[in-house]
Parts: structure tokens; sequence; C-alpha cells
């Protein structure tokens, strides 16, 4: 990429009142830039650095929220070059004696100087029609977010670039970008967090110490293609700190169907059938479902059912092929009463052949091409695996683009589709100087910006973000009483304001793909995509074995999502192979096992999405996550984040990623001295000392996968098939009430005399009503110690309006543990046998 780096020189402040801390303005004519600083929040701090010609990014991924701090709580004092600012144990120090502002953000009890500190001399720069920000690479730490970047965890020491592509059969520890675009990146110590957050749907990139230079020294730098720079400062003491306060900015991760944290099966080769047709191949894998008693709550209908019926047969978006599916809403109300809910591919593009391809055009709907004038041409895909041909991208700064597209996906929520999967929508528009409409009612047009309406500056990633307001907004006016579910494969922070759920897109069939998924997910995670997970089995390559289905499967059930979906072009170009959860007959039954434990764990995942939506907290959490103090957590592999993790603050789980083996190594993080350990969920059950790498049997068709639960917790648990939410109106299925509750606790081992009480909270609401309606109710299980008994009190907290289906729930020991359970309110507590697990049961009441 071309460099031409200015730093503007000769700063004074600015004397006129601005509103910020700090305003400061360049006397050099060549380069008439200005700098602000203000505070937002008692840990939120905005900078900025523009020009006319550098303005502020056109349309922000966050609006500028109102400040929250108390003008009393900041203190501040300045030289005429210098000035400090400290709100609470945050210092902000900027120093303009010599070229640029030089910014450093201290944080008591972090010791080894700034959080933050920028590079003297080069902080902030202008580039070309962009800008950087340079600053110090704290080497040794720990370096997360990005939204989705390759394995491992920690970025430290690489460079990315920040744009989405199609990434079809990526490289998970190679493959750069990836598919989303989300400029957070924040660096944790043990003794504190800090994180920059950038606004701009531009493209960029960041280097995070991949660069250094005998002069300038170790860096970190974020460079913007175009335009001027919006970044916010973010200063926490852990992680939690940093992650919900970037919700405060940007949006809490929404609510998601409770439904769709089951089973989700797709494949490209059903919907691309034309013999039998799509429809009655679709069919017959609803049965094969119930045939093989394997629950499932939807399938992913892949683009073939807008293949066009007629050569050339190219994909096109909101259209029926009526030979693979003549009646589609026939096919659709038949489809829900197999029990299964149907999501629709549709991706954000017409080919030439496309039957309102000329219809857009003369609507202005597409881009336009600045060197011809005329609607902008590239190559799209259009068929199979490869392939492509000549179209152009729905333009959704553009009216007629989005009133279109809002169309097409109100007409897919009537004939009854449950959910739009917003997919291919990476905008890999080959041309920064495309130019937008931006005539859409919904956009806010500065003076500044109007007239340059060129996509680099506006973003490619801006499109992905409406594309996601489109069906969004579709989907709510179809039903309002019903929260909308927008399935998106690229995402932008904006973009999740509207998507309630993403995923790791076209990976391949490998172990090591399997296991730097999990790095993929806890950024991800960090970076506010919560309900994410990966294509389980891999989207593209070979099929996997049946050792590696199974490891994956296993795997994928402790995870937030849960999908099997695949285009396998290894032999053939156009429909490909799926994979079937029944396709090894000698593993089916274990594959059943995994599935149906991801079913009756539904409560305890369906919770901790709740919580996310409450708090932003990931459900699926690095292995560090509250555990800080432990030195261990800041080791290589535990930052690489590829081998285990949290699901909740109760469940550690670990994976088997290479053939043939029969144990594995997870480490066991220590909060205190207090801490009383684990539970080996697994055969042979045994209880396990905090602080140490444990060895743990994890025979692929025996005790599988390492699970251990945290000594003192609990999970929520119901059945183990698809189950009707207390919030649907209808049954069309049949399917059983979800009037089941039991609560897996895991006390301290046999013989123990702790005197604590523990206590876990769970949430739960009908998992279908709209967030403006929605009701969350909260229950609780408190157990102690009490000789060869756990006495357990359970309360209930429906005073939100929802009352939960179920009466009360069965209390669960872990395998083996002898003592019976009593209710300290003196309760009658009925003994209901043992599992197959060796799991005693109890009911109370």
């Amino acid at each position: 990429m071309p460099q031409q780096e200015r730093v503007p020189s000769t700063w004074v402040e600015s004397t006129a009142s601005s509103g910020k801390l700090l305003q400061l303005d360049s006397a050099d004519s060549q380069l008439p830039f200005q700098f602000t600083l203000d505070a937002l929040r008692h840990n939120v701090f905005r900078t900025t650095f523009t020009s006319k010609t550098h303005p502020l990014p056109p349309h922000p991924s966050v609006s500028l929220p109102e400040k929250q701090v108390d003008a009393a709580a900041v203190r501040s004092s300045s030289t005429s070059t210098k000035k400090e600012i400290k709100i609470g144990p945050i210092t902000v120090a900027i120093d303009w004696t010599e070229s640029s502002p030089l910014l450093s953000v201290f944080l008591e009890g972090h010791e080894k100087g700034p959080l933050h500190e920028d590079l003297p001399n080069r902080s902030y720069v202008v580039d070309g029609e962009g800008v950087a920000h340079y600053s110090r690479y704290n080497r040794d730490t720990l370096y997360v977010g990005l939204g989705e970047k390759a394995a491992p965890m920690n970025l430290a020491g690489r460079k990315f670039e920040l744009s989405a592509t199609d990434s079809f059969g990526y490289d998970v520890y190679r493959t750069d970008p990836l598919y989303k675009n989300i400029p957070l990146l924040i660096n944790a110590t043990p003794s504190g967090c800090v994180a920059l957050f950038s606004t701009s749907h531009a493209r960029g990139s960041y280097s995070i110490g991949a660069e250094m230079d005998g002069m300038w020294g170790r860096y970190k730098v974020y460079r913007q293609d175009y335009g001027g720079l919006e970044e916010y400062i973010i200063v926490g003491k852990t992680l939690k700190d940093i992650v919900t306060t970037y919700a405060d900015l940007a949006g809490y991760p929404l609510l998601v169907p409770r439904w769709a944290f089951g089973y989700l099966s797709g494949g490209m080769k059903y919907s691309m059938l034309d013999d039998p047709p799509a429809s009655e191949a679709l069919l017959d894998l609803a049965r094969k479902m119930k045939e093989h008693d394997i629950p499932c709550s939807a399938y992913q209908m892949s683009s073939g059912y807008t293949v066009a019926e007629k050569p050339p047969k190219t994909r096109n978006v909101f259209t029926w092929n009526r030979h693979r599916f003549s009646d589609p809403e026939g096919f659709i109300k038949e489809y829900h009463k197999l029990g299964m809910r149907l999501i629709a591919n549709v991706k954000p593009y017409v080919i030439a052949t496309h039957p309102e391809y000329e219809k857009l055009k003369a609507a202005n709907a597409l881009f336009i091409d600045p060197h011809t004038k005329k609607t902008a041409v590239t190559r799209l895909w259009s068929a199979g695996g490869g392939e492509s041909a000549e179209g152009g991208h729905i333009d959704f700064t553009s009216a007629a683009g989005f009133k279109w597209w809002y169309e097409g996906v109100k007409r897919l929520g009537q004939e009854g589709i449950d959910c739009i999967w917003n997919d291919n929508n990476e905008y890999t528009v080959t041309d920064d100087g495309w130019i937008c409409a931006l005539d859409d009612p919904s956009l806010s047009v500065r003076d500044d910006v109007k007239d340059t309406p060129q996509i680099g500056l506006w973003g490619r990633s801006l499109h992905t973000e409406l594309h996601g307001k489109a069906s969004h907004d579709a989907l709510v006016d179809v039903n309002p009483d019903v929260r909308p579910f927008v399935l998106t494969r690229s995402a932008t922070t904006g973009t999740m304001r509207y998507a309630c759920s993403s995923w790791s897109g076209d990976n391949t069939t490998s172990w090591a793909s399997m296991k730097g998924s999990n790095a993929l997910a806890l950024n991800a995670g960090m970076s506010l995509l919560q309900c994410y997970g990966h294509d389980i089995g891999g989207f593209e390559g070979p099929q996997p074995s049946p050792e590696l289905l199974l490891r994956w499967i296993q795997l994928g059930t402790y995870s937030q999502r849960f999908a099997i979906n695949c285009f396998k072009t290894i032999n053939e170009n156009s429909i490909g192979d799926v994979i079937e959860p029944w396709m090894y007959p000698e593993i089916t039954h274990l594959v059943r096992k995994a599935i149906k434990r991801r079913y009756a764990m539904i409560p305890y995942i369906y919770s901790l999405m709740l919580e996310s939506h409450q708090t932003a907290i990931p459900p699926q959490r690095w292995t560090g996550w509250g555990y800080e103090e432990d030195p261990e957590v800041w080791t290589g592999l535990i930052t690489e984040g590829e081998t285990q993790y949290w699901l909740g603050d109760s469940l550690l789980i670990g994976g088997v990623y290479e053939p043939g083996a029969t144990q594995a190594r997870v480490y066991l993080p220590k909060a205190s001295d207090g801490d009383e350990g684990y539970i080996n969920l697994k055969a042979p059950y045994q209880y396990l000392e905090a602080g140490q790498w444990a060895t743990i049997d994890a025979e692929w068709h025996g005790a599988g996968i390492p699970v251990l639960a945290k000594v003192g917790t609990a999970i929520p648990v119901g059945r183990d098939v698809q189950v009707l939410s207390p919030g649907e109106k209808e049954n069309v299925a049949g399917l059983p009430l979800d009037d089941y509750r039991a609560v897996e606790i895991f006390p301290p081992r046999e013989g123990s005399n702790s005197a604590k009480k523990y206590k876990t909270v769970w949430y739960e609401d009908d998992g279908v009503s709209a967030v403006a309606k929605n009701k969350v109710s909260k229950y609780s299980i408190e157990y102690s110690v009490e000789g060869s008994a756990i006495k357990v009190q359970f309360s209930r907290d429906e005073t939100s309006g929802f009352v939960a289906p179920w009466k009360a729930p069965v209390i669960v020991l872990p395998p083996g543990d002898s003592r019976v359970v009593i209710s300290s309110e003196g309760l009658q507590v009925h003994g209901l046998g043992t599992d197959d697990e060796g799991k005693r049961r109890f009911q109370i009441g």
C-alpha cells in the first residue's frame, strides 16, 4: 500500500468553547488538523483527529453517546503544552510540546507504567487520504478482539487487515482477512486493561507489534484508508469491565429465539437437488432425524432454492425454483409439522440475468461506477463453487435498494420462513471509487460529506450493517411481537444491533480447524459476537473421519451455537456432499448422546444468552476470565485460547485435537487460596485441585472430551429433546412442553467439612417475545454440606410476569455421590433413584 505520512505540527490549545476537555488546533498551514479529547464515562474517553479533507466517519458504527460524567469528579491541571485529567483511578495525560499530541493512560494499581502510551513524534499522522495512530506495543501482554481473526486468540506480534472477504475454505491459522471488520483492540494485563475502538467503516489495518524499527522501537499502529479518526479509549481493571463498557457504547447482544440453541442442520446438497426435488429431499431429511431419534430444531436452507430452473442456472435472490419447490408455503408448513424451522439464505447482490436486475438498475438501487458513470458491474458468485457471472451489489444507502431488499425479506417472512440468513455480505468491491446513492431516509448525511459519496470513505462494511437493518426491520414488521432472527456471516459493530447470531464462515475439515475455531470464538465473544459458532465437521474439504466428527460434535455441544452445515466440493462442484449425523453407523449412538446432552443443557446455555443480552458477558469465555490473579492463565498455552474455555461460570471445557489421543491436558484455574477445585463430569468422575494442569481420560468412544464443573456451582437442565418454548402460540409439531427442570449441583467432595453456602442464579423467559414485551424471571438454588446430606433451598422470582411451565426442580448430584438431599425449608424430598451415569436424583416438594 502507498505510504504518505505527514505529521501536523505546532499545536495550540483552542480557547473556543467546544464543551470538550481539550481541543487542539494545528497551526501548520499545510495540515490544518484538529485534535479533541473528552470524557464520556468515568472510564471512556473519546479522541478525534480530523480536518476538512479528513472528516469524521460519515456513518460511525457507534453514535456519539451522551456524557455521563459528573463534572465534579473530573480533576485537571495544565501548562501551556500539557494537560492531565484524573477521574477516579484513571489518569489521562496529553503532551503537545513537540509534534502531534502524545496521549498516555494510567490506572491505579498498574505498576508497570502507562496502560497506553502514544509513540512520541509519530502518534497521530496523516497518511494520504486516511490517517494512522501509532502507540507503544506492550510486549508479553495479551491482545484480543478485532471481531474474528486467525488463531491463536492472542493477537500480539501479528498484522491484520481491517476488511472482510468471502474466505471459502480458509486456513484458521493463516488466512486474513476473514468475515468481520470490527476495529476493537483490547490489551489485557493482570493489573488492568485498555481498549482502542475506531468507529470507521473504512478499510484499514492493525499492526500489533508486527513491525518495529531501531529508532521508533516496538509499536502498534492502526491505519485507516480514508477519512479522519474517531476513537474511543476504554479503561478497566478486567476484560469484563472493557466488554461491558463497550456494549454500553455499541449496544448489547440481541435476544435470540430459544429454539435456535438446538441442533441446526444444513448442507448445500439438499436444496440443489432436482431429482428428487429439493423439497422432497428436505422433508425426507426431517423424517430421518425422527427415525434416528436425533432432535433437530431447524434447517439452514442454502441458496439452491433460488437457482433458476432454466439456463443460465444462476442464484437469484428472492425467487423460488418452482421445480424444486412447487409450493413454497405448503412445503414450509409441512416442515414445521415435522418440528423443524427454516433458515433462508439470501445474498445482497443480483446477477445480470436476475429477473429484476434491469428494474434495480433503473431505480438506482445498485452502485455507480465513477469511470463509466453507469451501474457498477463486477463478477459475483453465481452457481457452483468458484463459478461467477457479472452483476451488481445492492447499494443499501439507496432508498430503492433498501426498500427492495426489505420487501423481499418481508415476503419470505409472510411465507413462513423463520430466520433470514444474510450471507455473502462482505462487499468485496474492488474499487474504492464506487459511488453510493446516499438517499435512503434512514441515513443522516452531514454537509461535510454529502459531496463525497465514494464507498472508500463510507465503507464497504457500512452496507453489511444496513443489510442487517433491512432484514431485521422487515421481520419486525411481519411479526412485531416476536424477536427477529437474522443470522449474518459478515459483521461490523453496528451490524450486531440488527443480527442476533453469526458464525465463523466457510471453515475446513481438519483437526487444526477444530482446534483453532476455539480462539476465533473467544475473540468474537469479546467483540460482542456472542451467539456465535462454527460449521461442525467443516464446511469445505474432505468428509471428517468418524473420530473427528464425533470429537467436533462433542465440542460443539458445549458452545453457544450448534450447527452442522457444509458444501463439500472435493468430488463435485455444484451440489457437493453433506455431513449427516448418522453417516457413520458405528458412532451414531454417540452422536445421538451428545446432541441429546446439548438439548438437555439448553436451559443453562439459554440463561447464559439472557445474561449476555443484559450484561454483554460472553457465554464462551477465555480460561482467565475471572481468574486474572492466577499467573498461569497469562502463559502461552492459555492465552492462545485453542484448547479450553469456560462455558459460563460453571463448566470448564477441554477438547481433543489429534487423532488417536486417549487423554487431554486441561489447566484448572485457581481463583484464591480457598478455591475448592473441580469435578470431572466424565468417568472416572474424580475431584481435582485448582491451580494445576490435569490429565483427563478422554477416549473418543468412551468418556469423550473433558468437561469439568467448578465446585460450588450448578447448572439447570431440561428434557433432552426439542420442546415447545413457553411463548409459542401454536404446536403444529406436537412438541412436548418445557415442563421439566432439574438442577445439577456440584458440591464439595464427600467428607468435606465446608461451611460455605453456594448459590447459582439462572434466568428464563418465554423464548419468543420481542424485547419490548419480554419478561425475564429469575431462579436460584442455594446449597450447603451438612454431614452426609446436601441441604438445598430453591427460590423463584417470577414478579416479571413470566411463569415457567415447570414446577419444583429435580436436584441431581454428581455421579457416584452417595449423599442425600434435604430441604432447608423442611419440605418433603423424594428420592428418584439413580440414572445411567450414577447420578442420584431428588424431587423437592
